[in-house]
């Protein structure tokens, strides 16, 4: 790894940077250093420990020089996977509704999955001491049954058939009829005799992963203190984050992965183009006298998404209550009935069978939605001293607005965002990821 452009400065708590051009497809080699490092460690408070916050922690780590003293503190009320994050439905694949490729999804599925081997070697490393097996540890991570998308509206099918030939090679797209998706799910009812099977698709349990991913950024921290190298420190603090100048004069670097809570910060709340909106789970058992679901049979992303944990539990997702400031994981009996009454209707126009499945629980989560643009609507990052204003002694740097697809983004732009935070040079990301900024007005 190459080192990085990090300047002297009379004050050695502060890391002067100098830019570096862009680069089409920026790497971690890009980044390059022509001076000696500081004694004094680079000091990072990363705010959230959900998708973005753990990405972009394990990013630094792997990304910074070997010589470098890196510091990272980890803030977030509720702990790892805690929030939105936690409670996702944990349905990864790049394509829209539509079965068409998301921007930059074949790069954002690339990072996912090696996100995910990380993943799954630090839960091995780990747990497989307590005498489970490799194969139970790597269950827990991923569940991989592939995912089937019936077609609901007849205008649309032509369109999901030609999008189905621009597919990924290492996430593939089938176009089933009836007969050979009753194969794969018996008892699955397809509207207009034609469904799209994704084997490569993923299933999740965003909570147990994003555990197993802060485990990885343990491990990177381990291993670095054994190479004799610059000194690399973790922490993680469960405390909540009111106002960004708490951090002002104790970090170089101030990354804000808060998801919708971005928006209950006094200098952020306000400007940034970010909808709130609260999504509710809920969790479904069959009766022991019931045949179960199939061992292999695959998730369900239709109105209603049904993601299978095991032949006799599945989740099913998710409302959609715009406009909600309610953050809480906590779900209110009325809330649950109401989201079973919206939820289960839907999935059983596809899986009638799930009508007899029994309620034994529900989730929430406030997610962040960005802005629809002609690419679709893109997270928000860049750094963000010009937005909050003021003379500041740290960068202040946002990755958010990852919206209902922070599994599928958060591994490529933690990459990007590492990048930009350890070079000082926002121009790494890409500008489809930036632009959001020439639109607020400077407060």
């Amino acid at each position: 790894m190459k080192s990085l452009n990090l300047w002297p400065n009379p004050n050695p708590r502060i890391l002067q940077c100098r830019s570096i051009p862009p680069s089409p497809s920026p790497s971690p080699s890009s980044v390059q250093c022509h001076s000696s490092l500081t004694q004094h460690p680079l000091r990072c408070a990363v705010l959230g420990a959900g998708f973005a916050g753990l990405s972009v922690v394990w990013h630094l780590f792997k990304q910074c020089p070997k010589e470098l003293n890196l510091s990272i503190d980890i803030y977030d009320e509720v702990g790892i996977g805690g929030g939105a994050s936690g409670i996702s439905g944990g349905l990864l694949h790049p394509y829209s509704p539509k079965v068409k490729l998301l921007w930059e999804g074949a790069q954002c599925w690339k990072e996912s999955m090696k996100l995910l081997r990380i993943a799954e070697e630090a839960s091995v490393s780990k747990d497989c001491r307590t005498g489970e097996s490799v194969e139970d540890m790597r269950a827990f991570v991923a569940h991989k049954r592939g995912i089937l998308r019936p077609a609901t509206d007849m205008k649309n099918v032509i369109k999901l058939n030609d999008n189905v030939k621009t597919c990924l090679p290492s996430c593939r797209v089938e176009t089933l009829n009836n007969e050979k998706a009753q194969s794969l799910l018996p008892g699955v009812c397809l509207p207009f005799n034609t469904a799209f099977y994704m084997p490569e698709a993923l299933n999740i349990d965003s909570q147990h992963y994003l555990q197993a991913l802060y485990r990885g950024c343990e491990n990177l921290v381990k291993e670095s203190s054994t190479l004799g190298s610059g000194q690399k420190q973790l922490s993680l603090h469960k405390r909540s984050v009111h106002k960004l100048s708490d951090f002002e004069g104790e970090y170089d670097a101030v990354l804000i992965c808060l998801g919708a809570k971005v928006n209950m910060l006094p200098e952020i709340s306000g400007r940034l183009p970010l909808r709130t909106c609260r999504g509710v789970i809920v969790n479904l058992e069959l009766p022991d006298d019931m045949i179960g679901y199939p061992e292999n049979g695959p998730s369900i992303l239709s109105d209603a998404w049904i993601a299978v944990q095991g032949p006799r539990s599945v989740n099913v997702g998710s409302t959609w209550e715009w406009k909600s400031m309610n953050s809480s994981s906590n779900v209110s009996s009325d809330e649950a009935s109401n989201a079973v009454l919206q939820l289960l209707p839907k999935a059983c126009t596809i899986y009638p069978g799930i009508k007899d499945w029994v309620f034994t629980g529900a989730r929430g989560g406030l997610r962040a939605m960005p802005p629809l643009t002609a690419l679709g609507s893109l997270p928000l990052l860049g750094c963000i001293n010009d937005v909050i204003g003021r003379n500041h002694s740290c960068k202040y740097w946002l990755f958010g607005g990852l919206g209902s697809r922070g599994l599928l983004y958060h591994a490529w732009l933690g990459n990007l965002m590492a990048q930009a935070v350890l070079s000082c040079n926002e121009k790494v990301i890409p500008a489809e990821l930036t632009s959001w900024k020439a639109t607020q007005t400077k407060m």
